[in-house]
């Protein structure tokens, strides 16, 4: 059984259940995957969302990523990708997945950007960093394509427009 614990900052916008919204990012990610099993099994699992700001998400992108910027969404995985394919349902102590964070400022220009809202944005954002701390990557072409088709379904079934659609 999946847990999802998130935790909002108050920079988040109000009037959004954001804390919903991340469950429902990470079920519907882990539904359109192999890794289905995770959020039904009797295995303990838990993903952490955070909901921050750009300045701490920039911090985390420099001190872990060496990139010295924020970026909407970053994901810390805590398994290796064999790690997560090994993982079989049973009794056992709670796995940690790893954590997702993402940052209010770029998410809310992006979705303004893209003229969509922050709620939406946020979760593809979600589903996006659920998959890479599943191993998903997009770093080749391939994986990329892989990982974007993923992505297209589980926004679909929310109801979801391609957030690929305006890709160049």
């Amino acid at each position: 059984m999946i847990d999802v614990d998130v935790i909002v900052e108050p920079v988040w916008p109000k009037g959004e259940d954001w804390k919903a919204l991340a469950r429902k990012g990470v079920e519907t990610a882990l539904a359109h995957t192999p890794y289905a099993r995770l959020a039904t099994g009797r295995l303990p699992v838990e993903v952490a969302v955070r909901f921050t700001s750009d300045t701490e998400v920039h911090a985390l992108n420099r001190d872990y990523r060496e990139k010295d910027k924020p970026t909407n969404v970053l994901s810390f995985p805590m398994l290796s990708p064999d790690e997560v394919d090994a993982l079989e349902d049973g009794e056992g102590p709670e796995v940690l997945l790893g954590d997702i964070v993402l940052a209010v400022e770029t998410c809310t220009r992006e979705a303004a950007d893209k003229q969509i809202a922050v709620s939406a944005h946020a979760i593809h954002l979600v589903v996006h960093g659920m998959l890479h701390l599943l191993g998903y990557d997009h770093l080749e072409d391939a994986e990329a394509d892989a990982m974007e088709a993923i992505e297209r379904q589980a926004l679909s079934s929310l109801g979801l427009d391609d957030p690929y659609d305006d890709a160049e």
